[in-house]
C-alpha cells in the first residue's frame, strides 16, 4: 500500500511524475490552485482515490507531493482543480486512446517504468552534408495492405522496413507527429448554425462518416509517444526499440513537434529536452510561431542534435565569423521546393534563383531542400496536376494550396497517352536530378521514390485510405523511378564535391586553374543567364574534395534544359589525360553510370527540351592519374 511521506521533500521540478527509488513525486501547474490534488485509479477494481495536496505541496503555481511504496503497474492517474479533471500535460503514457479513431473514456496518466537497456545506443551526429532525410507519417508509411509486413502502421512496422530504407539509402527518417494526440475530428460549429441546426442538416444521413485527422498539426500531449502507433502495449518500449534498431543501422531519427501559440515556451523546451534524453532522437523539426528559437539554439544538451526551423536568428545565436563544432541547426523552408518547380516547369526569370539555390549551404547551418513533402502534390501528381482536387476531405475543395506551381505536362490527371506520359516520367526524373544535384540537405517524401499517386489531392491530412497511405505494389514507372532515386543517393554519397561541408564560391582558391564551380552556355565559361533563358550548364571540379582515399575527386558537368526546344552545351576543357563521359540523360532508362564512350572528339553537345544531363570526368586510357597541377590552360 502507498502513503503520503510528508517528511520527503517534494519536487517541484521536473513536471510530470518521476520516480526515485521508492518514491513517486507528482508535479504539476494549477490555475486556480484551489481545492486540488492527485486521482488515481486502480486498474484491477476500477476505484478511484482523491489525495489532495496541502500548502506544503505549493512552490509558486506548481503543486508537488511524494508518494511512497506507489505500485506504478497498478495505477493510473489525474490530477483535479476544483471541479475540473485533466490529464498530465507531462504525462509518459496517456492512456484510454490505445486504438485508433477510439477514445475510451477520459484519458488518464500511466507510468513509465525506466527500465530499458539502450546497450551502447545513442545519437549517430551525421553531418548535414552526409545526409539523405526521408519524412514519413507513422501510421501512412506501412498500413497499406501491399506493405507486406506484420505490424502495419505502427512504430514497429518502420522497424519491418530498415532493410527497404537501407537498400534505398536513407540516413534519417523525419517522423510527422508521433506523440499523442487526438486525431477524432470534431464537429466544428458553423457561424451563424447552432449545434441543432447542424445536427439536423445530417438528416439524410443516419450517420455521418468518421474524419480523422491522420497528421497530428495540433496541440497534443507531448511527452508520450502515440500509443495508437503501437503494435502492443507498451509504447515507450517499442519507441526506443525503433530508434535502436535504426541507430544500429545507420539511420538517424527526426521528431516533428507542432506547438500552437497556447502552448507554453518553457514547456516546449522541456519536450525536447526529454525526447533527445529518454529516447534518444537525433533532431527535432520544430513547427510553430512562437518558438523559444535563441534558447534552443543556445541550450549546451542540443548542440549535438539537429534542430530544423523556417529561419532561426542565426545572428543572435552566432558570432558574426563562429562556425560552430556541428551544424545542428538547419533552414527548412518551402523556397528551394518552388525554384525548382518553376524552373522544371519552364518559367521565365527562374533561371538565376535556381542556380542560387542550388549551391546554397551555409557555414553556420544546413540547409533542407525538398521538391515536394507531406503537404502539397506527390512527385508523381506534381507533373499530373495543375489544380488541387480535394473534394474527398468534405471541404468543398477549399483547404490546401491554390498556388503549385506545376504543370501537367499537357492533361490533368490520368491518360493513356504515351507522349504525355513519357513527358511526365522525364519532368519526374528532372525533378531528383535536381535535388541531389544541389549542395543542401535532400529530403524525400515517403512513397514518392514509388511513384506514389494522391489523385491530385494537395491536401490529403484526412485521407486514412489508399489516397494517404504508401503503395508498394510498384508499377514500371514506380520502378524506374525507385531505382533512379536509389542510383542518386549512391552518385551523391560517393563523391564529396556533390555534398561539401562549405559553400561553393565560383572561385579558384587553391590555384588548381579551376574554379570550384563554374557555369557555362553554348560557350565555354559563358553562361546565358537572361531573364528568358531556361538553360545553363554547371561544373564541379573535382580538385575541391577528396574521397575516401584522400584522391581527388571526379569533374562533373550538369547540362539543364527545361527549355521547350533543345540547346547546344560546350563541355569545358578538362586536365590533361582526362576525358567527358555521358552518366546519365533523364530522356533516356537505365542505371546511372558512365558510357564506356568519351566525348573525345565532341567539344558541344545537343541536349533535348525539357532534359537534364549529367556527365562525369575519367581518366583516359594510359593516362597518368592526375593532379591539381594537370590541367589545360587553353580551357580559358
Amino acid at each position: 500500500m502507498y502513503t503520503i511521506d510528508n517528511w520527503q521533500r517534494n519536487k517541484p521540478y521536473p513536471l510530470g511524475v518521476s520516480t526515485e527509488f521508492n518514491h513517486t513525486y507528482f508535479s504539476v501547474v494549477m490555475k486556480e490552485g484551489k481545492n486540488c490534488g492527485i486521482i488515481l485509479y486502480d486498474k484491477k477494481t476500477g476505484r478511484e482515490k482523491k489525495i489532495p495536496f496541502g500548502e506544503q505541496n505549493k512552490f509558486g503555481s506548481i503543486y508537488s507531493m511524494a508518494v511512497k511504496d506507489l505500485d506504478i503497474n497498478r495505477y493510473a492517474y489525474n490530477f483535479y482543480d476544483g471541479n475540473t479533471v485533466f490529464t498530465d500535460p507531462y504525462a509518459k503514457v496517456i492512456l484510454g486512446h490505445e486504438k485508433w479513431g477510439k477514445q475510451d473514456g477520459q484519458l488518464k496518466g500511466g507510468f513509465s517504468s525506466g527500465d530499458y537497456s539502450w546497450e551502447e545506443d545513442k545519437p549517430l551526429k551525421i553531418p548535414y552534408e552526409n545526409s539523405i532525410l526521408y519524412c514519413l507519417n507513422v501510421r501512412a508509411f506501412t498500413k497499406h495492405k501491399s506493405s507486406g509486413i506484420a505490424h502495419k502502421g505502427t512504430f514497429r512496422g518502420i522497424t519491418e522496413k530498415i532493410p527497404y530504407l537501407k537498400e534505398l539509402g536513407i540516413t534519417a527518417i523525419e517522423l510527422m507527429p508521433a506523440y499523442e494526440f487526438d486525431e477524432i475530428e470534431r464537429p466544428k460549429t458553423i457561424s451563424g448554425m447552432s449545434m441543432k441546426d447542424m445536427a439536423s442538416s445530417y438528416m439524410e444521413k443516419e450517420k455521418p462518416e468518421a474524419k480523422y485527422n491522420c497528421w497530428g498539426y495540433k496541440e497534443g500531449y507531448y511527452f508520450a509517444p502515440k500509443a495508437a502507433f503501437c503494435s502492443e502495449k507498451d509504447v515507450t518500449s517499442e519507441f526506443k526499440d525503433m530508434v535502436k534498431s535504426l541507430h544500429e543501422n545507420g539511420i538517424e531519427v527526426i521528431m516533428q513537434f507542432y506547438f500552437p501559440n497556447t502552448v507554453k515556451q518553457g514547456l516546449i523546451l522541456d519536450v525536447v529536452k526529454f525526447w533527445v534524453l529518454e529516447y534518444h532522437i537525433d533532431g527535432v523539426h520544430l513547427k510553430g510561431e512562437q518558438i523559444p528559437l535563441h534558447v534552443l539554439g543556445t541550450e549546451p544538451l542540443l548542440t549535438d542534435t539537429k534542430l530544423f526551423y523556417y529561419n532561426f536568428p542565426y545572428g543572435q545565436i552566432y558570432d558574426e565569423n563562429e562556425v560552430p563544432k556541428y551544424r545542428n541547426l538547419a533552414s527548412y523552408q518551402d523556397d528551394y521546393m518552388y525554384i525548382a518547380r518553376r524552373f522544371l516547369k519552364g518559367d521565365d526569370g527562374i533561371l538565376g534563383d535556381f542556380l542560387e539555390r542550388q549551391r546554397k549551404n551555409p557555414k553556420q547551418h544546413g540547409i533542407i531542400n525538398y521538391i515536394t513533402n507531406y503537404y502539397g502534390f506527390s512527385l508523381a501528381d506534381m507533373v499530373s496536376y495543375e489544380k488541387k482536387h480535394n473534394e474527398a476531405n468534405g471541404e468543398n475543395n477549399r483547404d490546401g494550396n491554390d498556388c503549385n506551381y506545376t504543370w501537367n505536362c499537357g492533361m490533368e490527371g490520368n491518360t493513356r497517352k504515351k507522349n504525355i506520359l513519357e513527358l511526365r516520367k522525364r519532368q519526374m526524373k528532372n525533378a531528383v536530378t535536381m535535388l541531389f544535384m544541389s549542395q543542401g540537405t535532400p529530403l524525400i517524401y515517403s512513397g514518392d521514390e514509388l511513384g506514389n499517386t494522391r489523385l491530385g489531392n494537395n491536401n490529403p491530412y484526412c485521407q486514412d485510405n489508399e489516397t494517404g497511405w504508401v503503395k508498394w505494389n510498384r508499377n514500371s514507372l514506380g520502378n524506374i523511378i525507385f531505382n533512379y532515386v536509389k542510383d542518386f543517393i549512391r552518385l551523391k554519397k560517393s563523391h564529396p564535391i556533390l555534398h561539401n561541408p562549405g559553400e561553393l564560391k565560383i572561385l579558384d582558391y587553391i590555384g588548381c586553374g579551376y574554379p570550384d564551380l563554374s557555369y557555362h552556355g553554348k560557350a565555354a565559361w559563358r553562361p546565358e543567364l537572361e531573364s528568358y533563358s531556361r538553360h545553363a550548364g554547371a561544373m564541379y571540379c573535382g580538385f575541391y574534395a577528396k574521397n575516401r582515399n584522400g584522391e581527388n575527386d571526379d569533374f562533373f558537368y550538369i547540362a539543364y534544359n527545361m527549355h521547350w526546344t533543345p540547346h547546344t552545351f560546350a563541355l569545358p576543357n578538362l586536365p590533361k589525360g582526362m576525358a567527358w563521359y555521358l552518366l546519365t540523360d533523364t530522356g533516356k532508362d537505365g542505371k546511372i553510370e558512365a558510357t564506356h564512350e568519351a566525348e573525345t572528339e565532341q567539344q558541344h553537345v545537343d541536349v533535348e527540351p525539357r532534359t537534364i544531363r549529367i556527365y562525369i570526368s575519367k581518366q583516359e586510357e594510359g593516362a597518368s592519374v592526375n593532379s591539381q597541377q594537370q590541367y589545360d590552360k587553353s580551357a580559358f
